[in-house]
């Protein structure tokens, strides 16, 4: 991994490996079955769900220990996929352009009625963006610790940090060590000017 200029962190451009290709297909299968996925992304493991399904979504929430009160951030393939579910203004796709793919994520208002807001980000590794590729729209993505404990950066972090807490059906796409650092920057757009929820830009 390197970082350019702007300080996103880079990964190897390319196709995915056939195994990898292949697994990505099985988790984004079990996705929309209702399954929860944990993935690498360009900082942490994330754990995923199909925003779609309410119950998915609750079973992050349970396996977190969190409080179902707050709608989840989530990763997108690319801009593109971003735009055929949010609004995107002026200020918006300027720091999409500037930012992604890497980990800093926008708060946008959704093109559903009513135009809540919700936090997503095209992440910058390759095995994020495969996923929510195969899935067909963004993913839910939180990390992938319950909450009060350290976010994990391996598959082996992820299973220890779930033992005992019936997480049986838990899948885990295993891309390898993740590069750990700060959790993403979250950026607040659906106002007048941008306002910084989490980290610095």
């Amino acid at each position: 991994m390197r970082f350019d200029a702007g300080g996103k962190r880079q990964f190897p451009v390319g196709r995915l490996s056939e195994e990898e290709a292949k697994a990505v297909d099985r988790m984004a299968a079990d996705l929309r079955s209702g399954a929860v996925v944990a993935f690498p992304t360009e900082t942490f493991y994330a754990l995923g769900a199909d925003p779609r399904s309410a119950a998915a979504v609750s079973e992050v929430f349970r396996l977190k220990g969190r409080p179902g009160d707050r709608r989840l951030p989530w990763i997108a393939a690319s801009r593109a996929q971003v735009e055929g579910v949010c609004q995107l203004s002026e200020a918006a796709a300027a720091f999409a352009d500037r930012y992604w793919p890497g980990p800093v994520t926008l708060v946008l208002p959704l093109r559903s009625p009513g135009g809540e807001g919700v936090a997503v980000r095209v992440s910058s590794h390759p095995l994020a963006r495969a996923l929510a590729e195969a899935l067909g729209h963004p993913v839910v993505s939180t990390s992938a610790n319950p909450s009060g404990r350290p976010p994990a950066t391996t598959a082996s972090e992820v299973r220890e940090a779930f033992a005992g807490r019936n997480a049986q059906n838990l899948r885990i796409l295993d891309g390898g060590r993740t590069p750990g650092g700060e959790p993403s920057v979250i950026v607040d757009l659906t106002g007048g000017s941008p306002r910084i929820l989490r980290g610095r830009l």
